[in-house]
């Protein structure tokens, strides 16, 4: 079992930059109201729209792995810092070898004394390129469909 690298958002910034790809592993409409510029989104859990609960989405090492080989580098971030190391956990699990849980995700944990991306306002998206939304790279893991 590989450990999970933990990142500040400063330091996920300077790794997107040096060519990481930052998944976005929160929901579409949350990575839609704002997202770290450049991110994917992936979700790794969906709203019932019946219930209004989280429940876990079953497409979501599918569409990672259609999209990312198992080397790309990656920093995984979502609201606070949870649900991406959740996702961290998957995806090491799955043969990635080089994923780091953003500490603070985008709106930050202040609780645990961990600023969001907001917070040290690194750039910001409002709306994402089609290529890297959901939808798009969903169509890419069902073979377009």
């Amino acid at each position: 079992m590989m450990t999970i690298k933990h990142v500040t958002v400063q330091q996920a910034h300077q790794r997107q930059r040096e060519g990481a790809s930052y998944l976005d592993v929160r929901s579409v409409p949350e990575f839609e109201q704002g997202h770290p510029e450049g991110a994917f989104n992936v979700p790794l859990l969906h709203a019932d729209p019946a219930t209004r609960q989280m429940q876990p989405n079953p497409e979501f090492l599918s569409v990672v792995r259609a999209n990312f080989p198992t080397g790309t580098p990656m920093v995984v971030g979502c609201q606070m810092g949870g649900r991406s190391q959740h996702a961290c956990e998957i995806l090491a699990n799955a043969g990635f070898e080089d994923v780091s849980n953003v500490l603070g995700g985008f709106g930050g944990a202040p609780q645990l004394g961990h600023a969001g991306w907001v917070q040290a306002q690194l750039p910001i998206e409002q709306t994402a390129d089609a290529a890297r939304s959901y939808d798009t790279l969903r169509r890419k893991a069902s073979g377009g469909r």
